[in-house]
């Protein structure tokens, strides 16, 4: 690993949006309107804002059960339609009416100890979301799994005993996916095949060595992966090839929660900080932008059929 005074420094002051989320998480930006779209697990809430109108054209949409992530469907337009994840699995949601109807649900449906947390779309239209302990219910169990969604027909379950599944993406070449557990402060890589959706030679890709977890991330196109830090207020680039860190992103709250690209910026989401002090405690659940002089790579949209 670099030396950290060798690496890439940013520092981010002031928050785009001081929005005091209480769980803000998965963003989304959707490139032909111009917005940008992320979660509040906590709160059951969807936000979108305007980035041509700036943060003062917030709009949410309020759901009564956790809701984790969003995707694109492909076909369909993001304005009315998207898909998200929920308490018992995935489900189209319906952006003018606030509705929703569960496309299908993990083989744990029946136990409400768990809710989903992040996921994504693959390559070929799949998706891929984990399970894991709901809010309310003490510390977090490794009860939870993470499953692949195909095309909303069937699911299969990958991997099981996880206490926090997150962050899943995959390479420029879609060869490669990366799989993130956080209680395990472990991010791991495996071959992916695109047309089967299977993982082999699972190995090691990042092990974390601070106080704070390894949250959610996003891949550029050089390959790098940018990983949001819960814990340590910081997003990590690290090197897609050798796990190697090559910069870090600085905000001054701690419990950041993912990051998304838009053109050369980074935009992070974060979670409160109740516990903190001074300014952690004050920009808890903000939302954040800053030039890094790279661009992600485009996002895969989830396939109905």
């Amino acid at each position: 690993m670099a030396d950290r005074h060798e690496i890439q420094q940013w520092h981010v002051r002031e928050p785009y949006a001081d929005l005091h989320c209480a769980l803000g998480e998965g963003p989304y930006f959707e490139k032909e309107t111009n917005t940008l779209r992320f979660v509040d697990i906590k709160k059951k809430q969807v936000h979108t804002v305007s980035l041509s109108d700036g943060s003062d054209s917030l709009r949410t949409i309020q759901l009564d059960v956790p809701v984790t992530v969003t995707a694109n469907i492909q076909g369909h337009d993001p304005q009315e339609q998207i898909l998200v994840g929920l308490k018992y699995g995935i489900a189209v949601l319906d952006r003018k009416t606030g509705k929703y109807e569960y496309l299908s649900k993990f083989a744990s449906e029946d136990n409400a100890r768990l809710r989903s947390n992040d996921g994504a779309a693959d390559p070929h239209g799949r998706f891929w979301l984990g399970t894991m302990t709901d809010f309310g219910l003490g510390d977090f169990k490794p009860e939870g799994s993470l499953f692949r969604f195909d095309h909303g027909k069937s699911v299969h379950t990958t991997h099981s005993d996880l206490t926090i599944p997150n962050s899943v993406g995959w390479s420029p070449d879609a060869r490669t996916m990366y799989f993130t557990h956080s209680s395990a402060r472990q991010v791991f890589a495996f071959d992916y095949d695109p047309a089967t959706g299977d993982l082999s030679n699972e190995r090691l890709f990042y092990q974390h060595h601070g106080e704070g977890e390894p949250d959610g991330f996003r891949v550029d196109v050089e390959g790098n992966v940018w990983h949001a830090v819960y814990g340590e207020g910081k997003v990590l680039k690290i090197d897609g090839k050798t796990g190697r860190l090559l910069g870090q992103v600085n905000l001054p709250t701690r419990n950041i929660t993912c990051c998304e690209f838009v053109g050369r910026e980074l935009f992070v989401t974060c979670a409160d900080d109740e516990e903190g002090e001074g300014e952690s405690r004050r920009f808890g659940g903000a939302l954040w932008r800053i030039e890094v002089g790279v661009e992600g790579l485009k996002k895969h949209e989830f396939r109905l059929a």
